[in-house]
């Protein structure tokens, strides 16, 4: 269900010129009826009342490549935080390679200021660490570390398109600091075009949810529905939870940009749709047979073969309608071909 073909020159590796320059595939989940467009013409598929909400959660400098006293350099890539934060420093679980040469106590440098100790073997690579700094653990992570692309981004120590990935794998209403990948869906979204849906008559809310490593993790269980995804944390205030109540009074539609906001949304909505402001950590593994209660229509890239991210949009625009939609995009691969983080509107029923 979750396999296709993916021919890997259909991974842009740079961005587009511009935001808004990515292409745009409109699925009707009523008609079955697929357009293709680009990502400006977004605007006319929305309505007057619908409201757009974002993910505000923003990416960490999490890729660090750091080097012992000896010279012996490693790379730690920062999972989540564990807890135990003090005011020189703070505790994470992280990726380190290579493994085999890394044992409990090494320390590392990181750039000038921040320093990284090895702490306990978590297994698969991971370990805890503790991060401390003369000044900000976050100022110094966010200084001296690299933004952490998707494995499928090819980039070298010095690739002179690391500066740009800095700005573009951000959102540009990124606010609340703590992901380790970007909620790629409103990556498209420029100021402007923001503010012209909002002059258009849709509004906006805001949730946050903390994207983790696990994102990136393929699905090898035999039945979709016994792989697990890891916890992340969220909020979604009571602000976001009124605008959610008022557009369905006045009959607009509640837009996800990105299935990180479909798992907050859905996460806090109960059985009869109403969305309770709320925070916590969020496990909700979303597959085809989804009952969805506060979602009505979903804005969201290509997905990887395999991922949970498709098992999403699956259970949002049925199993059948999704393969035909990305059958089309693979037949039109030429015009695709700098372009699979193109973006997808599957409109409601």
């Amino acid at each position: 269900m979750l396999d296709y073909p993916l021919p890997g020159d259909l991974v842009a590796q740079a961005p587009a010129q511009r935001r808004r320059d990515s292409r745009l595939m409109a699925v009707n989940r009523k008609t079955g009826e697929i357009a293709h467009l680009t990502f400006p013409g977004l605007a006319g598929l929305l309505r007057q009342g619908d409201l757009l909400v974002l993910n505000d959660t923003k990416v960490i400098h999490g890729r660090l490549r750091a080097r012992k006293a000896t010279g012996a350099a490693v790379e730690i890539f920062l999972l989540s935080p564990l807890g135990d934060r003090s005011a020189g420093g703070e505790t994470w679980e992280a990726l380190a390679r290579p493994s085999k040469r890394l044992r409990e106590g090494m320390v590392f440098r990181v750039g000038e200021e921040l320093e990284v100790t090895l702490l306990d073997r978590l297994g698969e690579g991971r370990w805890s660490v503790r991060l401390t700094a003369g000044g900000s653990v976050a100022e110094a992570v966010d200084s001296a570390g690299e933004i952490p692309l998707p494995p499928y981004i090819r980039r070298r120590a010095g690739d002179p398109r690391l500066a740009v990935d800095a700005d573009r794998y951000q959102t540009v209403y990124a606010k609340n600091r703590g992901s380790v990948a970007a909620p790629t869906a409103g990556l498209h979204f420029d100021r402007g075009m923001i503010a012209q849906i909002r002059r258009a008559g849709v509004s906006t809310a805001k949730v946050t949810l903390s994207i983790g490593y696990g994102t990136f993790r393929t699905i090898r269980t035999e039945e979709v529905e016994e792989h697990e995804i890891h916890a992340e944390a969220y909020r979604l205030g009571e602000e976001t939870a009124a605008a959610v109540a008022k557009a369905k009074e006045r009959g607009g539609r509640i837009v996800a940009v990105g299935t990180t906001s479909v798992r907050t949304l859905e996460t806090c909505a109960g059985r009869d749709g109403k969305v309770v402001a709320s925070e916590g950590t969020t496990g909700l593994f979303i597959t085809p047979g989804h009952r969805f209660r506060a979602v009505d229509a979903l804005l969201t890239n290509f997905h990887l073969p395999r991922s949970s991210l498709l098992a999403l949009v699956m259970a949002f625009g049925g199993v059948e309608l999704i393969r035909e939609a990305y059958r089309q995009a693979m037949a039109g691969r030429e015009k695709l071909r700098r372009s699979l983080a193109s973006t997808n509107v599957i409109e409601s029923a």
